[in-house]
Order: C-alpha cells, then structure tokens, then sequence
C-alpha cells in the first residue's frame, strides 16, 4: 500500500502527489526556469516528504540540477513558488533566509571540494559562515562529522588531491552534515563510484537517514540507489514532473519514458527478467 495519494487537480492537469499523513518538507509549486529565450522548467510541481529519500530522475539536460539550484536559491525563478520546512522563500527576510539555509546541506557533483583546503578546513566551511566558535570546537566537530561518514580521523589533514573518489563523496557528505541539517541535496552521490563503493555509500545514507530523521532530496542515475534506499522516486521530464510515488507505482507506470527508464535495455528489471530467463 503505498503511503501517498494522487491529486489530479493540480495546475495545468499536472499529478501532485500528497500523502496520507505525513508533513511536506519541500513544496514546489508551478515553477517556471529559463535561461534567455530557453524554457527548462515549465509549471512544474513537487513534494518532498518530510522524512523520506526522494529519488529525483530524468534524462540528461532536463533541468534536474536546475531544480535542486533553484530550490537552493541559486538560480532564480521567473514564477511559482517554493515552500521549504513551511517557509515561503519569496516571502523571507535576509536574516531569515540565512537561518533557513543553516536547516539544509548539500552535497554537490564531484562533491566540489575545495582544493586549496584540507578535508578538515573543507568541512568547517559552513561553520565559519554560519556559527560563532573557536577554533578548538570547530576542529572537534570536523572529526566527528568525519567519523560519522566513515572516514578516519587522520584524513581531516589530508587534500582532497590525497583522497580516493569514494573518500571525496564521504568528506563532501560530512561537510553537508556540518550544520546539522535537516534536509540534505545530493547530486549525483553515486556517479564515478565502482558497485561495491555505491553500494556502501548507498548504505551510508540510508543509515544517517534514520538515525538523524534526514529528508533527502537526491538526484541520481542509479537504477540500483532507486530500488535500495528511495522512498519514493519523481520523474523529470517534458519541462514537469511526470510521474511520483514508490517504486511499485513507478514500474507500473505507462508513461513511455518512464517505462523505458526503467523497463528498458540497460534497467534493473529488464536485467532481472534476463537473468531470470
């Protein structure tokens, strides 16, 4: 039985997804995105659940990252709204909007540390801009968002040039935890990791998920995170969003793209069917 309702009375026809009970974390209503004359994102419409994994797809260029950065504030919206923990970003005050900030990490592609700064100084980044401690507490607390990614201790002194790829995702991840948050942006955790490493990273983020009570809005390619640790998956694609729910619903989804991504050659399913077979 799936934990969220279908409302087709959302604007221009479009399906919103509610649930039965449960609080929306993320509130995305008719955005429109465009850079110039190009139009990305079209009226466009989502929830993010509080508590859940949400598994964000679409095919290459369909505006996925666009989506996360204009959630983030990164680039602006020609029109819509969005709603984060309750709060109308439109409608917030400087200082309200840095509080705001301070309740989200992110974990960009590549993770996008700063090469210049050792593992320890990359993850005090947020601290500095956000907190008022010492030194001494700031030193302490990198450690212990590193050891809770799985990292050793040792590598806060390391760069991010010493580190292997897996090693980046995680020390990116302690940095996007460095504050505590909320609610955690992944882009793309997975991507240039070998199986077992994404596997392991998989797990990772399911297990920070329910120990500290995340909401994770991530963007990814994996077939494998989608099935392992996603609540619910939405699917990108014509400038909206065209198909929510749990797995379940998705594979017996008979919008084409959405059959195609995942019933299609290189799928999970069709890799199950085969060996099956």
């Amino acid at each position: 039985m799936s934990d969220a309702t279908t409302d087709r009375t959302g604007t221009k026809g479009e399906t919103v997804v509610h649930p039965r009970n449960g609080e929306v974390a993320i509130r995305v209503r008719d955005i429109v995105v465009g850079f110039g004359e190009k139009i990305i994102l079209d009226g466009l419409n989502l929830d993010v659940m509080r508590g859940e994994v949400l598994g964000f797809v679409g095919g290459s260029g369909t505006g996925k990252s666009v989506l996360t950065r204009t959630i983030l504030g990164l680039i602006e919206k020609r029109s819509g709204t969005i709603e984060v923990l309750g709060r109308n970003l439109d409608e917030l005050e400087p200082g309200e909007s840095k509080s705001l900030e301070r309740r989200w990490g992110v974990l960009f592609q590549h993770g996008a540390l700063f090469s210049g700064l050792t593992v320890g100084q990359n993850v005090q980044v947020p601290m500095r801009e956000y907190l008022d401690i010492s030194q001494a507490l700031m030193d302490e607390l990198a450690m212990l968002k590193l050891e809770m990614v799985g990292l050793p201790r040792d590598a806060a002194m390391k760069y991010p040039s010493e580190l292997s790829g897996g090693m980046i995702k995680r020390a990116a991840l302690a940095r996007a935890l460095a504050l505590d948050p909320e609610i955690v942006f992944l882009d793309e955790p997975t991507s240039g990791l070998d199986p077992i490493g994404a596997a392991d990273f998989d797990d990772l983020i399911r297990t920070l998920q329910k120990t500290l009570g995340l909401t994770v809005f991530m963007v990814t390619h994996d077939l494998d995170s989608l099935f392992s640790i996603c609540d619910r998956v939405a699917a990108l694609a014509d400038k909206k969003i065209i198909a929510a729910g749990p797995m379940d619903e998705m594979l017996a989804s008979e919008h084409p793209w959405v059959r195609s991504y995942f019933h299609g050659a290189r799928s999970r399913a069709a890799m199950t069917s085969q060996h099956k077979a």
